[in-house]
């Protein structure tokens, strides 16, 4: 899937449609620099050795990074002016090195309201992350997009 370069308007959007997939190769250097860039030391997300003797067959990405890759995963698919307004994950399996995370969703709600600036269209969406082990992050999010008229 490609970056959309113009934002999704509400009334092209039906609850049911299906979000277009992504899917991230990890690689070690993206969850350790997700980590320095979240400022989560914790070793076991940029320290092999060290998360070999926790248990770990290898470091793992830590809950910040997953928030922004489903971030993108969202934005990706609905555009540029597409806020997120509302983010809820829940954790799976870990997300290891070399394992590619698979994003898939569907639209599950469309509503309305007024705003600051004026009136406001919201989709809300129901997705996973999943890779070799199963579902690393499951969720809903709410995103505000621009309305029929593409104001």
């Amino acid at each position: 899937m490609s970056t959309r370069t113009s934002t999704l308007r509400a009334d092209e959007i039906d609850i049911g449609d299906e979000v277009a997939p992504l899917e991230i190769a990890i690689t070690t250097t993206m969850i350790v620099a997700g980590a320095i860039a979240s400022r989560d030391f914790m070793p076991v997300h940029h320290d092999r050795d060290y998360a070999n003797k926790q248990g770990s067959p290898d470091l793992f990405m830590n809950i910040l990074t997953t928030n922004g890759y489903c971030v993108r995963f969202l934005t990706d698919w609905a555009g540029p002016e597409a806020m997120v307004k509302n983010l809820s994950i829940r954790l799976g399996v870990p997300c290891f090195p070399n394992d590619p995370l698979r994003f898939t969703g569907s639209v599950t709600g469309k509503s309305h309201g007024e705003g600051p600036e004026g009136p406001q269209h919201f989709v809300e969406v129901t997705f996973q992350g999943a890779n070799s082990l199963g579902n690393h992050v499951s969720g809903t999010a709410v995103l505000s997009l621009l309305d029929g008229a593409g104001a």
